[in-house]
């Protein structure tokens, strides 16, 4: 079994979700949002980075995953998420995870089959794959996608292993 900490990085709303992955069987253990409070972004990031140690200490995760950068509206947005991705990859560091990242249209589509998908329609799917979880705000569902889609690559990369094993490479 692995445990895996998805994040969906925001400077105000950083969104985390934890799951275990038995085979091709996923579970949600927790997840949640961190709402970053604070005038000055300084203060927001120490939020986030308090409460991903908390998550992490709490549900002890062996993997780590995050979403990558993609545009945002302008380069202070794109500066802002910056920030708080490396307030998050520290934080997973610190705690002696590998960290893996995934484009929003990986997440999307390991979530939903559609790399376009909407925030909604990711939310459904992940309702969906974790056998009815309870209703989630949008930041805790990407989180969970995240999760989800490290699982697939990482089932997939374990039966790439195992088959080159099979044929002695």
């Amino acid at each position: 079994m692995v445990r895996i900490l998805g994040v969906d990085p925001g400077s105000h709303k950083t969104g985390w979700g934890v799951i275990d992955v038995q085979g091709t069987r996923y579970t949600r253990v927790a997840s949640g949002t961190i709402v970053a409070r604070g005038a000055h972004l300084g203060q927001r990031l120490v939020h986030i980075a308090e409460g991903l140690e908390r998550v992490l200490e709490d549900h002890r995760p062996n993997q780590g995953a995050l979403e990558a950068i993609f545009h945002a509206k302008n380069s202070q947005s794109a500066l802002k998420l910056g920030h708080a991705r490396g307030v998050a990859m520290l934080a997973l560091a610190r705690a002696g995870l590998e960290i893996c990242e995934y484009t929003p249209s990986q997440v999307k589509q390991a979530a939903t089959g559609a790399g376009r998908a909407s925030k909604e329609q990711v939310a459904h799917m992940v309702h969906l794959l974790l056998g009815g979880c309870p209703e989630l705000g949008l930041d805790e569902s990407d989180a969970l996608a995240v999760a989800i889609c490290h699982g697939q690559f990482n089932q997939s990369s374990v039966s790439k292993v195992s088959l080159g094993q099979q044929r002695g490479g």
